[in-house]
This record gives structure tokens, C-alpha cells and sequence, in this order.
């Protein structure tokens, strides 16, 4: 079997996922164009070369609809000849497509593939493909499940694992701390590619403190539940965002032979399902598998990034793991870097695979909740 390895790997600057948001002037389309075209200008391959693009993309409707993916190589000016798909395996659609891409090339079907991952939150607003009331899930869910909207089940998950309303707002103070310190130390600066003037991430706040934290109301509540303290709020929850990534992945023999230097090599990958009314707890089983898999524990990793949803997605996975907290999301996470949905998966990686090559770390684990009770999870080697 082959090693599937990232040569390099981008991502725009967050915006606002609203209307006058920082990328909100961009069709997503277009928005995702310019990081593949900038991942070809990085590298120098001939994008000829490239097998497949594989997209995720959760707002699969309006502007991002029609297979969002064909559609960014087209406006990227590469040959037509270059195919593109879309995935949807909700917020973790950018990490699926990784697995898809370098999966591929593991078994041989690939030797050059991109995956990459958009979401314009700004132009094509959550819940856009249900307009009119579409029900999505049909009677036969109905009548299992009594299913909940996503911050109602960060309140579960809050509830369950006893997290304090203080607790959450000071998980997401530090994410924004550690994301202005890294950004202000030009940590960032090789993962971002500009898009127009926008290069700096829009959603970091770094004045964000408890107390100012403290002042906001919850954002959810659901007279059914009864037991929950209601502690979700704006502020300890990802923010509405607009955003691009893609990663070059292809064969380490390929790589070798086009004369390119690996950035890192796919260790391990796993997925788990959970229960789809907590819905967000799924990391934790799909570590726990990932691991297995790869024949490493939790304190072989050098940095973790779970995907910041709620404040609780992370502290309850970093408790159930007994990860180490200074490993977790050491450069802030999606509350202060933004969660683009179907682009999210592969802006971890990018901040993933930076972190590991500036700090020296050897293994990375990436791991994010989906709705429906799902997680993908990642171990890369720095290389």
C-alpha cells in the first residue's frame, strides 16, 4: 500500500459569515477557486496532473449547488479535463474528503487528488436547502429519535459532563487569546493565502474576556428539557463564517518523482457514529478507534484539534480522552478562527500540519462532530 502524503496545503483568512462580512463580496465558487489556483502557484504542478478534486461542502444548494466542486476547477482555469465531486458528511465534509483523497491514493486509484472544502455561510445561509419547511429526516427517524437542534445538544453535552457556564466562556477566552498570539506572531502567515485584500482571520476577537463573555445571553433554550443550565451562548459557540481550504495530496513515489517535498504523511484514520440526539460527542469514540488503529496512545500526540462547535465539544473530549489541555487546539480553535462547515476539516489540517512543523511535533490527531451523531478522526506524521 502506498503512502498518501500532503505536500502542501492552504486556507483563506476567515470572514464573517454575514452580509458585509470580509469574504461575503465572493461567490463560493469563486471563493474556492482561489485557493486551488493558489495551491498550483505554492507548488508549481501542472494541474493536469490531478486526478480528482474532492469538495466538501455542507450548504449544498443556491450558489453552492450543482456540484460546487466541478465548478471551482472551471473557474480556476484548470483543464477541463480535471474532474471534481462534492461531499457532505455535514461539518466534517473537508476531513471526509481528505480521507476520500488520500485513501485513494493509498489503494492506488490516485496519484494526485486535491481535497478541499467552502462553505459561504454568508450567501447561502444555514437551513437554505430546507426552505419551505422541508423535513429532511422523514417519519421513520421521527418516530426513533426525538431529535434536537445543535446548540440544544450543546447544552446536553454541557449538562452531562457538568461544565459551568464559567467554564465555557473561559475555554473560549483562551481561543481567542491563542489564536491573536499566533497570529500576531505570523503563525498563520504560511497556511493563509489572500483572497482580494482579506488575509487575516475576521472572527478572532482579541480583547475577548470572561467577564465580557459573562454579559451574554444563552442563545438556546427548550422548555422539554428541563435538567439543562442553558449556558450555550454567541460567545463560547463558533461564529457564522465564510472560507476556503485544499490540501495537494498524492503518492510519497509521486512525490519524489515530480521533485516536490512531502509536508506530511497520513497515519491513520477512523469514523464513529454516537448517539445522534447528543449528537457532538462522537470525537471521543473515533479517537479511541483512530488511536487503536494507529498503534499510538493520547500522550503520543503531539497536538490535538477538535473542532470547537460549542465551548463543551472540546473539554468533554479532553476529558473522556484524558488528553493533555496545553496539547488541545494550541492556536485557538473555530470559536475564534471561524467554522466555514464543509471547509472546516481541511483549515484544521492546514493549522494542524503548521503547528507540528513550527514546534518541532512528530504526530497530529484531528478529530470533529457532525450532525447526525458522527465524527471523522486523523493521525498525521510531520514529515
Amino acid at each position: 500500500m502506498q503512502d498518501a502524503v500532503i505536500v502542501d496545503i492552504v486556507r483563506s483568512a476567515s470572514g464573517r459569515g454575514k452580509p458585509g462580512g470580509a469574504l461575503s463580496g465572493h461567490h463560493p465558487v469563486d471563493l474556492l477557486a482561489t485557493v486551488l489556483q493558489a495551491l498550483v502557484a505554492r507548488t508549481g504542478i501542472d494541474p493536469a496532473l490531478i486526478d480528482d478534486v474532492i469538495t466538501g461542502c455542507v450548504g449544498q444548494a443556491a450558489e453552492q449547488a450543482a456540484n460546487i466542486g466541478r465548478n471551482a476547477v472551471l473557474a480556476a482555469g484548470w483543464p477541463l479535463s480535471v474532474p471534481g465531486t462534492t461531499v457532505d458528511r455535514a461539518c466534517g465534509s473537508g476531513q471526509q474528503a481528505m480521507h476520500f483523497a488520500a485513501q485513494g491514493v493509498m489503494a492506488g486509484a490516485y496519484d494526485v487528488v486535491v481535497a478541499c472544502g467552502v462553505e459561504s455561510m454568508s450567501r447561502v445561509p444555514m437551513g437554505t436547502a430546507m426552505v419551505g419547511g422541508a423535513d429532511p429526516f422523514g417519519p421513520g427517524v421521527a418516530a426513533r429519535l426525538s431529535l434536537v437542534s445543535q446548540g440544544i445538544a450543546a447544552e446536553l453535552v454541557t449538562a452531562r459532563w457538568g461544565f459551568s457556564r464559567e467554564q465555557l466562556d473561559a475555554y473560549a477566552a483562551r481561543s481567542h487569546r491563542l489564536a491573536a498570539a499566533t497570529a500576531d506572531a505570523g503563525g498563520f502567515d504560511r497556511e493563509i493565502v489572500p483572497v482580494g485584500a482579506h488575509r487575516r482571520d475576521e472572527t478572532v476577537r482579541p480583547a475577548t474576556t470572561v467577564e465580557g463573555l459573562a454579559g451574554l445571553k444563552p442563545a438556546f433554550h427548550d422548555p422539554a428539557h428541563t435538567d439543562v443550565g442553558w449556558h450555550i451562548t454567541a460567545g463560547n459557540s463558533s461564529p457564522l463564517t465564510d472560507g476556503a481550504a485544499a490540501a495537494l495530496i498524492m503518492s510519497a513515489a509521486k512525490a519524489a518523482e515530480l521533485g516536490l517535498r512531502p509536508r506530511a504523511r497520513f497515519h491513520a484514520f477512523a469514523l464513529a457514529g454516537d448517539d445522534p440526539v447528543m449528537m457532538l460527542t462522537a470525537p471521543i469514540p473515533a479517537t479511541r478507534k483512530v488511536l487503536a488503529k494507529a498503534g499510538l496512545t493520547i500522550d503520543d500526540i503531539d497536538a490535538y484539534e477538535v473542532n470547537e462547535a460549542f465551548a463543551p465539544v472540546p473539554l468533554a473530549w479532553a476529558a473522556d480522552v484524558k488528553a493533555d489541555p496545553e496539547r488541545l487546539n494550541p492556536r485557538g480553535g473555530a470559536i475564534a478562527l471561524g467554522h466555514p462547515l464543509g471547509g472546516s476539516g481541511v483549515r484544521l489540517m492546514a493549522t494542524l500540519v503548521n503547528h507540528l512543523e513550527q514546534t518541532g511535533g512528530r504526530y497530529g490527531l484531528q478529530t470533529m462532530c457532525e450532525a447526525g451523531g458522527q465524527a471523522n478522526a486523523t493521525i498525521v506524521e510531520r514529515l
